[in-house]
């Protein structure tokens, strides 16, 4: 096993080896994280209390009434192409938060993990029916390209200022259930916006001069959530001595993850929660960024599916005495405007982070959706999902039983030892300590 450095510096300067985080209160939490990056009292009080006021949420949405918290933990451990980050989760299931973390450790101490956001384009699409010479009509538009462009990028002249704006722009022919249609796809680099807004106000200024072109119906100008030309990709490598567990060694825990890639790849039934683990990774940070979980949800799963078989987006093998893991993923995301603005609390979770750039957040998601995957592939090939989940899901249990406090923690932790996580025995087990008092 290669030799370990918990108290690990990169090239950061800071390191986010936090060891026994768990233990800390909330406050002490929050406290420790001033070493990491200074929050003021009143980005502190806004995380322990309401961090998103009233005003804002009437904001955001129609016919506010209220607000609806989760829980925001911190993944630690990361160490993502030399530099360590902290990694802020929204999310209300328990394990995750803890699963990465550890992953993370795992990888810190016996391997290396690396990430790389290849592009920041999305894509917007003009839907024409009824072209009477789509062959022709193409030929008109790809001669017309680069008068297009030019005009697609005057509706974002900022956007355009700061190194993006339209980069192409090509034609589809789609055969549908209603007969052919033409699809032309805009390609817009969006820098460090998601980009919605920007792609969307291109293609409304060139549908209708596109499809005057075309002599077609001009219907849908939208942008597409499928940012096939935004792939992230992510990579670790670990040395297999140190995956053993219990009656089994290394290397037969790296062939046994191996394997049950092998099966979420081959089998659409087993895939769908492969990747729902991996979305438990990503998920918990988009929401906590202001970034639209949804759009990424979608893309993945359809990027999944692109060769005609919904597919695992991870893949896993060995190589000598390595075990290799790996994603390739679609991500849409934004660091400037639209939630991750509005939203005081996303915009203290970015702070933590030290994030400032799309591509650099988009490889820190990429790397825990796959640092996820492997926590609970690893869980499932050896002692099975239920032992360190359940440890985990006692204290809900025991909260949901009635418990709060010192009790609730004396509860959980009773039924963690007898291996037996149920209301009813929680209910048991709450009697009987407050019968001793």
């Amino acid at each position: 096993m290669a030799e370990s450095h918990p108290k690990q510096v990169t090239s950061s300067g800071k390191s986010s080896r936090f060891p026994g985080f768990y233990k800390l209160s909330v406050a002490e939490r929050l406290d420790k994280l001033d070493a990491w990056h200074p929050l003021t009292p009143e980005e502190k009080a806004r995380l322990r209390g309401q961090s998103l006021p009233l005003d804002k949420a009437d904001m955001m949405i129609e016919n506010v009434v209220g607000t609806f918290a989760m829980p925001l933990g911190v993944a630690v451990n990361f160490t993502i192409n030399g530099k360590d980050y902290l990694v802020p989760m929204a999310i209300e299931e328990t394990s995750i938060v803890a699963a990465a973390g550890n992953s993370a450790q795992l990888i810190r101490e016996n391997g290396n993990l690396t990430a790389k956001c290849e592009a920041t384009v999305m894509e917007g699409q003009i839907q024409l029916t009824d072209v009477p010479d789509i062959a022709k009509a193409i030929n008109v538009i790809n001669e017309a390209k680069a008068r297009l462009l030019g005009i697609a990028n005057e509706q974002d002249r900022m956007l355009v200022s700061l190194g993006g704006g339209a980069r192409d722009l090509y034609c589809r022919k789609l055969e549908t259930e209603g007969g052919p249609m033409l699809i032309i796809h805009l390609a817009v680099d969006v820098r460090d916006a998601m980009g919605a807004n920007a792609v969307n106000t291109m293609l409304e200024t060139l549908g209708p001069l596109i499809a005057d072109m075309a002599k077609g119906d001009l219907h849908l100008q939208i942008i597409t959530n499928l940012c096939d030309k935004s792939l992230t990709r992510a990579r670790f490598e670990i040395n297999v001595d140190c995956l053993k567990w219990s009656k089994f060694t290394g290397k037969q825990v790296a062939e046994r993850l191996v394997r049950a890639y092998q099966f979420a790849d081959a089998d659409p039934y087993r895939a769908t929660t492969h990747n729902k683990g991996v979305m438990n990774g990503i998920d918990g940070i988009l929401i906590a960024t202001g970034n639209d979980w949804r759009a990424v949800e979608a893309a993945c799963h359809a990027y999944a599916a692109r060769t005609g078989r919904y597919r695992s987006v991870t893949r896993y093998h060995i190589e000598g005495d390595k075990l290799i893991g790996e994603i390739e993923i679609p991500l849409a995301v934004g660091m400037v405007g639209g939630v991750t603005k509005l939203h005081p609390g996303a915009a203290i979770v970015l702070k933590m982070m030290g994030i400032s750039k799309r591509a650099e957040l988009c490889e820190v998601i990429a790397c825990a959706g796959l640092l996820q995957n492997l926590a609970a592939m690893r869980a499932l090939v050896t002692a099975g999902i239920q032992k360190g989940h359940m440890g985990l899901h006692a204290r809900n249990v025991a909260c949901f039983a009635g418990a709060d406090g010192e009790l609730a923690v004396e509860v959980a932790k009773r039924l963690e030892e007898e291996g037996k996580v149920t209301f009813d025995r929680a209910r048991q087990i709450i009697e009987q300590l407050r019968s001793k008092k």
